[in-house]
């Protein structure tokens, strides 16, 4: 039984409780007993058909209306539901509940101008409504403004401060807005209220996370974890909580499972492969970025992983084959002079020119990145390298400085100057807190 059948089964049972003992005629109790019956074995058109028996004493009552509109609604007959929230919203004292239903009426049947103008009204009447504000908020998450949805969410909470789906979105959209004090106050409330509420954990886990405390952070997502074990992104965070920790097995472990989970997602590969990349572990590695680009051909990032790991491994035309993908995604110098330098490591010149010439067609020629790329077409002279060396010194981005450092020292190293080469390569590893693939390069370069 879903927890809709379930809330309906709940309000059954609450109807019946308190309906006066005069109405509570065979008839009656036959029918509400019988309805409940079928709600709770799942049979929701049995539960809709029985309608049709209705006592005379029960026919008129506006919760037993309300209760077979939103039947008809999970039922997906929604014209037969607006029959009834039109006779319902004909009388002051049910109109509002009425167009709430409306507009959950709308949603399903995917009626857009419609939700709009009943969530118009409904705040026209009750500017604090609950089931409104937290549609609105949840409208504006999924556009990603999140100031915007964290406003409704806190409407709803105005006049219904324990309302569970507004405690959710508004601690979640200050998660997302850096609040985090706030988030923390929301989540620890919505779990006092429903302690198995396994979102409700994990996002104690995203907050202690921020906070650099791991080990809490791992204690909330397992917490999560047994409620809900089944959800992939539980393991996604698992495992890069576990990481930070240095449980490097466990991190493994996690993703493995997210990747279990939900084959087709691409994120959980993309960490275990940097997990197997920093192991040392290249060909899982690459296994694992063949994956990601697989399930994600526009995430160029793994196009360039895989080219560097090749590269590497001295598989000259793989590499060049994901430098030119990641170029086709994300165009940038770096991955055009990885294609040449594996042409000129292949001693195919002819191929290197040409494409050289291709690249140099687009480029300022006074940058040092046309420089770079004419030096590795023209193989010097002596004249264009001591150029090249001039303009990288005064390079002012670290970035930028190191990247083309390298591509020098790579230059020499292609000409058999191993030493030259290995001299650019160590300027490269002193640089702090690098932000560019080369880097790795330069590093095993001088292993050498």
């Amino acid at each position: 039984m879903n927890k809709k059948s379930s809330i309906i089964s709940l309000f059954l049972c609450v109807f019946f409780a308190f309906t006066p003992l005069f109405a509570q005629n065979s008839a009656s109790i036959d029918f509400v007993q019988n309805l409940q019956n079928k709600l709770e074995t799942g049979d929701l058109n049995g539960a809709i058909a029985l309608y049709d028996t209705i006592p005379s004493s029960l026919a008129q009552d506006a919760n037993l209306k309300f209760l077979k509109a939103s039947l008809l609604i999970s039922a997906k007959r929604f014209d037969e539901a607006s029959a009834i929230t039109s006779e319902l919203k004909a009388n002051p004292e049910t109109q509002k509940n009425a167009l709430e239903l409306d507009a959950e009426i709308a949603m399903a049947s995917g009626k857009k101008q419609n939700l709009q103008n009943t969530l118009n009204q409904i705040l026209a009447i009750d500017p604090y409504n609950a089931t409104a504000n937290n549609i609105l908020g949840n409208q504006q998450a999924l556009k990603k403004k999140y100031k915007l949805a964290a406003n409704y969410y806190r409407k709803t909470l105005v006049n219904d401060p324990e309302n569970m789906d507004a405690l959710f979105g508004f601690g979640q959209m200050t998660y997302y807005l850096g609040d985090l004090k706030t988030s923390h106050k929301q989540f620890e409330k919505l779990l006092s209220i429903d302690p198995n509420n396994s979102l409700g954990w994990a996002y104690m886990g995203k907050l202690a996370a921020d906070d650099e405390n791991y080990l809490q952070a791992t204690t909330y997502v397992q917490k999560a974890i047994s409620i809900e074990s089944d959800n992939y992104e539980f393991y996604i965070d698992l495992g890069q909580y576990s990481r930070y920790r240095g449980k490097y097995d466990e991190a493994e472990k996690a993703w493995t499972r997210a990747i279990e989970l939900n084959p087709d997602y691409f994120l959980p590969y993309t960490y275990r492969a940097g997990l197997y990349d920093e192991q040392n572990r290249i060909q899982e590695a690459v296994s694992d970025y063949l994956k990601v680009v697989e399930k994600n051909p526009k995430y160029y990032f793994a196009y360039e992983e895989i080219g560097i790991l090749f590269f590497h491994l001295g598989n000259w035309s793989e590499s060049r084959k994901y430098f030119i993908k990641a170029n086709s995604v994300s165009k940038q110098t770096s991955y055009q002079l990885m294609i040449l330098a594996t042409y000129l490591k292949e001693k195919n010149t002819f191929e290197a020119k040409n494409y050289a010439q291709l690249c140099m067609k687009t480029l300022d020629r006074a940058s040092i990145d046309y420089l770079m790329i004419r030096l590795y077409h023209d193989q010097g002279p002596i004249n264009a390298e001591n150029a090249i060396a001039k303009k990288i010194e005064s390079e002012t981005d670290k970035n930028k400085k190191g990247k083309m450092t390298w591509y020098l020292g790579l230059y020499y190293e292609l000409k058999g100057s191993d030493r030259v080469a290995n001299e650019y390569y160590s300027q490269v590893t002193k640089i702090q807190t690098p932000m560019f693939f080369e880097y790795r390069l330069a590093e095993w370069g001088l292993l050498k």
